[in-house]
């Protein structure tokens, strides 16, 4: 069941860092447009693309059975989604665009956050480092 719900983690980041580097690329184009394109922007858009892609990383070692991934992962990610929050509530600090761009990256985010602290995943991945300890020892 860990795997599933792992799985599931690692296409929803894959989706979040798809998002997140069109973003990216959006922001080069629309460039010379200051209303689109603020400094802001510019600093956040690297930045979110930037932890997608280290989530993604994570998730895919956390799918594979590394527990300090998962770990790693499950606090990465509720920061993440505390500054996606902000980034959405925080009225005139950013263009609408980037708001609604960022509510659907939370979107994305928070199930990542609900997925990652369900009682069966963590219980799964306690489960599974004592497996590959028992796995490591019987190797000696």
């Amino acid at each position: 069941m860990r795997n599933d719900h792992l799985n599931t983690v690692v296409k929803l980041l894959a989706a979040f860092l798809v998002i997140s580097l069109s973003t990216v690329v959006a922001v080069v184009l629309l460039r010379h447009n200051p209303a689109l394109v603020t400094t802001a922007v510019w600093i956040r858009t690297p930045l979110v693309a930037a932890s997608a892609a280290v989530l993604l990383l994570l998730a895919r070692r956390a799918a594979a059975g590394h527990r300090g991934s998962f770990r790693r992962l499950r606090i990465i990610a509720i920061v993440v989604l505390a500054a996606i929050v902000g980034v959405v509530a925080w009225p005139g600090a950013f263009p609408v665009w980037l708001r609604i761009e960022q509510a659907v990256c939370g979107v994305f985010v928070a199930s990542v956050v609900v997925r990652t602290n369900l009682r069966v995943v963590r219980s799964a991945m306690a489960d599974s480092s004592g497996e590959a300890a028992a796995t490591a020892a019987a190797r000696r």
